[in-house]
């Protein structure tokens, strides 16, 4: 019990980070710390929460992978749209739903990974999160290696107090997104492999042998 209050009352602080601490308003100056706030809905708040409720949420409905794949995947490349990217920058109300939608976005994506009894297949999950690292780091490439800066607002934000010109925060921004993922998604993925491997070479050994 002890543990899951830990890992919600985790979840909930690094939430409150992102949206209410003083070093929230640097996404305005850094697309890292944009970037950052992201990443920590997503990929640490929401699978904390969901772990620290893990044994008391039991929904009536439960979502489909295919659709909680491609709520998170949609949500991170619709974000990253130049057009869409500059709203939240321009309008307050905007950042809220922004920040809401990859907070819920993250719920649904993790919700087949922590809650992974209701996936059809033994497979479905390491692939499941083998694919979604793709449109990711496909994004996280394209920041780190363009050689332009993509978002406007950026060109003139005052990321160098940071000692960062707008390109090479965007290219950090690129780097610690790709890396993130990566480790966010694959780890588990190997983790939910492992037995699946094991398994396999154990059948192998017996049918061999018998």
């Amino acid at each position: 019990m002890i543990y899951r209050i830990a890992l919600l009352a985790a979840g909930l602080a690094t939430s409150w980070i992102v949206v209410a601490s003083p070093v929230a308003h640097l996404d305005h100056h850094l697309l890292t710390a944009h970037m950052v706030q992201h990443l920590l809905l997503m990929v640490v708040a929401a699978p904390l929460i969901l772990l620290g409720t893990r044994n008391s949420l039991h929904m009536r409905w439960h979502p489909h992978p295919a659709f909680c794949w491609l709520a998170g995947t949609v949500t991170v490349i619709l974000w990253h749209i130049p057009m869409v990217f500059e709203l939240p920058l321009q309008v307050p109300n905007w950042h809220i739903i922004e920040h809401t939608s990859f907070f819920l976005a993250g719920l649904l994506f993790w919700y087949p990974v922590i809650h992974s009894a209701f996936t059809a297949r033994p497979w479905t999950l390491p692939l499941y999160l083998f694919l979604a690292t793709l449109p990711c780091d496909a994004l996280a490439a394209f920041l780190a290696f363009c050689g332009h800066v993509v978002y406007r607002p950026y060109v003139s934000a005052r990321g160098g107090m940071f000692g960062l010109s707008p390109l090479e925060d965007q290219a950090l921004a690129g780097a610690f997104m790709w890396l993130t993922v990566t480790l966010a998604y694959l780890i588990p993925a190997l983790a939910a492999l492992a037995p699946l491997l094991s398994g396999e070479q154990l059948g192998t050994a017996e049918a061999g042998v018998s």
